[in-house]
């Protein structure tokens, strides 16, 4: 009786990473290529770490797309809840779009302008930063996009108040020429 035991137990094993592994060939097979460097958009270590319902991660139908109610003209789109941001010319077409790592500090969702920029600084994190643009300040925290001068992306911790919204050097050098001192930002869920 043990031998057929073992054998049921290892055929539901087998079954069960069979399943596994077709659900994870499901979900890769919807990541776009050129999105394949960036981290998994869908979800945020820092949103995860604090809990909170309101940021749960929702599910990526088709990154390009640009979130609805999300303005008109040119603009930097930024969602809160995908952790992405699009850049949108005068056409209202999408120039560029990539996932991004939000600070600890969110803004409200809301239209804002780029009030100052900063070619190289410190981030909170003490990690060498450059292409800072920033577009609003949140209980005495700058809140605005940059990218590590080594190319890492921080780990955010929730305990530290930080608004940095790292991006990819790539993503911070078109950032850094998109949005120049007064371009529209529009911050969506």
């Amino acid at each position: 009786m043990a031998s057929s035991s073992a054998g049921f137990v290892a055929g539901l094993t087998a079954a069960a990473l069979a399943s596994v592994g077709f659900l994870a060939y499901q979900a890769a097979a919807g990541v776009p290529a050129a999105d394949t460097a960036m981290p998994d958009v869908r979800s945020s270590p820092a949103r995860a770490a604090a809990g909170d319902a309101s940021k749960a991660p929702l599910p990526m139908r088709n990154p390009a797309a640009l979130p609805d109610r999300s303005g008109t003209g040119q603009r930097v789109v930024y969602s809160l809840d995908y952790d992405r941001v699009w850049l949108v010319d005068e056409d209202g077409r999408v120039s560029r779009t990539f996932g991004v790592t939000p600070g600890s500090v969110d803004p409200a969702p809301g239209t804002y302008r780029v009030t100052s920029r900063s070619n190289s600084v410190t981030g909170t994190d003490g990690t060498p930063i450059e292409h800072v643009v920033r577009f609003t300040n949140v209980k005495g925290v700058a809140v605005g996009f940059s990218a590590a001068v080594d190319g890492s992306r921080p780990v955010t911790d929730p305990t530290v108040k930080t608004g940095g919204i790292r991006e990819t050097r790539p993503d911070g050098d078109a950032m850094w020429t998109f949005a120049t001192i007064g371009e529209k930002v529009v911050v969506t869920r």
